[in-house]
């Protein structure tokens, strides 16, 4: 449960710094109900991200698609967890924490 909460709060976090079109996206993304969507997108992603060397996609994509499949793989969480709070700490402004 906490490492749930702890993934929570790091992806609340990370949407800060997203634009708009993007944080109203992983926001319903999360939502319980869109599950399939999630689950589905995230293996897209993990998969895209694979072969990144080809143009368009892009090795981004796995970081992606393993934070959102970790909403519902629970032994993914913690290490998520881990990778958004260094993501978050590298993304917020100098000066504060």
């Amino acid at each position: 449960m906490r490492d749930q909460t702890d993934l929570n709060r790091e992806l609340d976090r990370l949407q800060q710094y997203l634009p708009n079109w993007a944080a109203r996206m992983v926001r319903s993304l999360r939502h319980p109900a869109c599950r399939v969507i999630r689950i589905t997108l995230a293996i897209l992603l993990v998969l895209g991200g694979l072969v990144g060397f080809l143009p368009i996609l892009g090795f981004w994509m796995v970081p992606l698609g393993l934070a959102l499949i970790a909403q519902d793989v629970p032994f993914l969480r913690r290490p998520m967890a881990r990778f958004l709070g260094f993501v978050n700490r590298k993304l917020a402004p100098q000066g504060s924490a």
